[in-house]
């Protein structure tokens, strides 16, 4: 039977490597006007965002508030009609190849090749990213995230949070530009997400820009060094803690939740429906 690539591998690599150094953009990550509409109803609307190297994003909002439609169009799984989207300098309309070797994407349930070992998963992600010289970061790769005893078990075996972490490790070894995640502590024992944790502020520190999506608010607040809140498909703020806490619930030192709280029951307008085609 024919492999099929999983939905977290859909990031093919450009046939030819690109020098990522290079690119015309010193943002890793720039979205202009972008909305996304579904069977009459707008998901997203009119949203844009830079995002430079180094940065922790943490993306929140309720249920249905566009924080998935959102990330799978940035990584190129849904398209593109309205608005643009840039990687690491690439439109990921227009040099799709390219943008999408600078970028990783973790879903919230990743899927694995059912008969690739967790180390040949490591040797294919190392393939499709030019990456030289990887076996010895993949071997610590594996032992961070304490997957060594199941380097030779194949992907259909995983429990989810071994597929979780193996997702961890491929990111952290294709040396992305731009890494996004949707909800991807779950499913991870403590060890794991303080392994997870830990690698990504490594990854940050390293110059890659982080999209952190999570209901785990406490998660963000630890994380982020930005916060973005998604309400109704438009963008309700974004900037520190220290300005959310100044400029939505002045006075004493609000929490993450309370901040989150307050600006989401503000957004009570209906959600306005596409233009006519």
């Amino acid at each position: 039977m024919e492999k099929r690539a999983p939905l977290w591998f859909n990031l093919l690599a450009t046939p030819n490597s690109v020098d990522l150094a290079s690119t015309p953009s010193q943002l890793v990550l720039e979205v202009e006007h972008f909305s996304k509409a579904y069977e009459g109803a707008y998901a997203v609307r009119d949203f844009s965002l830079s995002l430079a190297g180094g940065a922790i994003l943490g993306l929140v909002g309720p249920n249905g508030a566009g924080k998935t439609t959102t990330l799978r169009s940035i990584a190129g799984i849904l398209p593109v009609k309205e608005g643009s989207i840039r990687i690491a300098g690439h439109d990921i309309s227009r040099a799709e190849a390219a943008a999408k070797s600078a970028l990783y994407w973790i879903p919230d349930d990743p899927r694995p090749f059912d008969t690739l070992t967790v180390y040949e998963h490591l040797e294919f992600t190392a393939a499709l990213y030019r990456v030289a010289e990887w076996r010895a970061e993949g071997d610590e790769l594996l032992r961070r995230f304490e997957l060594v005893d199941k380097r030779d078990a194949v992907g259909g075996e995983l429990s989810r949070g071994m597929r979780q972490k193996l997702a961890f490790c491929c990111a952290w070894l294709a040396h992305p530009r731009l890494v996004l995640m949707d909800e991807p502590l779950t499913g991870l024992d403590p060890r794991g997400i303080r392994s997870a944790k830990d690698s990504i502020r490594a990854l940050a520190a390293r110059g890659t820009a982080v999209i952190l999506s999570s209901h785990l608010l406490e998660l963000i607040e630890e994380l982020a060094t930005r916060i973005l809140i998604l309400a109704r498909g438009k963008k309700v703020f974004e900037g520190t803690l220290a300005e959310a806490r100044a400029g939505i619930v002045a006075g004493e030192a609000k929490s993450l939740e309370e901040i989150f709280m307050a600006v989401t029951e503000q957004r009570t307008d209906d959600v306005a429906p596409p233009p006519a085609p």
